[in-house]
């Protein structure tokens, strides 16, 4: 498959200070967001549906090979990031990599930031809709520490792996999103950015609804809503990376509270 598109790309021009958001959203670093305008490379509308499907079939890997211990779940964890990346590097050839870039020092910084945001966010909201909603547990954190040291080192790292691939679950259904929106329905760069971030956010809840007993108010209010956050590290940096790191800061973080309690139950 060859990487040109036979549709034509949007028309380029220059992206101007009314093009753009604030400070507060997107850095002055002159970056923008890779092939929802066709560079580095346009996508037509049928590679971006071969994109889509294949965050789903990749999804399906994850929950549907059985997973008995950690160190067995370490192989759909890793289907998940492996058929979405291999698919991209299909239709886009080389400029695959273009979702990620160099993390520098306020990269990591940026990491921390939003992992904290997305913390405070999650804390407030859960605690909101826990007021008027039941809540379901996520069994994978609560079971953190149970299976011994070699299991939950196998956690860390599965856990690790598997929050690449849902970066990418939301990642590139938003990229699409936003070439739809920009390149073919017209609309300005902002509006894409904000319709691509919510629908990606209620996607992301949606893919949640299996963890938590198909509650749909905490996936889609809870989960979707903290993911704001997290898309946030994205749509600010350009870069996955950092959003992958916020999200492993922010996953951890709950681990580790889990394993700690464990350890002091069994001691």
């Amino acid at each position: 498959m060859t990487t040109e598109s036979t549709e034509p790309a949007a028309e380029l021009r220059p992206l101007t200070e009314h093009d753009r958001f604030g400070r507060l959203i997107e850095r002055r670093d002159g970056v923008d967001f890779p092939f929802y305008n066709g560079v580095p490379v346009e996508l037509s509308v049928g590679r971006w549906i071969l994109v889509w499907a294949s965050v789903v079939v990749g999804f399906l890997a994850l929950v549907l090979i059985p997973q008995p211990d950690n160190f067995v779940a370490i192989l759909p964890r890793a289907l998940f990031v492996i058929i979405p990346l291999a698919v991209l590097a299909l239709v886009a050839g080389r400029h695959w990599t273009a979702i990620f870039r160099r993390v520098r020092a306020v990269d990591v910084g940026n990491m921390f930031f939003f992992a904290a945001l997305n913390l405070a966010l999650t804390f407030v909201i859960g605690a909101l809709v826990s007021l008027f909603f039941p809540v379901a547990p996520n069994t994978t954190i609560g079971g953190a520490g149970e299976g011994g040291v070699a299991d939950t080192i196998a956690l860390y790292v599965g856990s690790g792996i598997q929050l690449i691939g849902e970066e990418l679950f939301v990642v590139l259904p938003f990229l699409a999103l936003m070439y739809v929106l920009f390149a073919k329905a017209g609309v300005s760069r902002k509006t894409a950015i904000i319709l691509a971030w919510i629908i990606s956010s209620v996607w992301f809840g949606a893919a949640h609804l299996p963890t938590y007993d198909w509650n749909w108010v905490q996936a889609i209010v809870v989960i979707g809503s903290a993911r704001i956050a997290l898309t946030l590290a994205f749509i600010r940096t350009k870069n996955l990376w950092v959003s992958v790191g916020a999200h492993i800061i922010n996953d951890w973080v709950f681990i580790t509270v889990a394993v700690i309690g464990a350890a002091a139950a069994a001691s």
